[in-house]
């Protein structure tokens, strides 16, 4: 398993723009290209996929408001499930 991060300050309209692309990727059916720091990984989720999203507010004497939103989606890729079928049928 590799995780691949990416944190970085964006203008509101860079960070609509990529949002925007990657929900055009995911809708077309074909693969989603995503970039994380000097990395690039094509995804190519099968449909449905799980969809989750949480919203932080947090209040801090130090540190002042802060808001946040954390978008997640997840599935299990489309050659792995039907490999683990394959491998799970002939054991049978």
């Amino acid at each position: 398993m590799v995780d691949t991060v990416s944190a970085e300050k964006l203008e509101r309209e860079e960070a609509a723009e990529r949002l925007r692309e990657l929900a055009d990727e995911l809708e077309s059916g074909d693969a989603s290209t995503v970039r994380a720091g000097n990395k690039t990984v094509e995804l190519r989720p099968p449909s449905p996929i799980a969809y989750e999203v949480s919203v932080r507010e947090r209040s801090s004497i130090l540190r002042g408001q802060r808001e946040s939103v954390t978008i997640k989606m997840d599935w299990r890729p489309s050659n792995v499930s039907e490999a683990g079928d394959a491998a799970g049928a002939e054991a049978e």
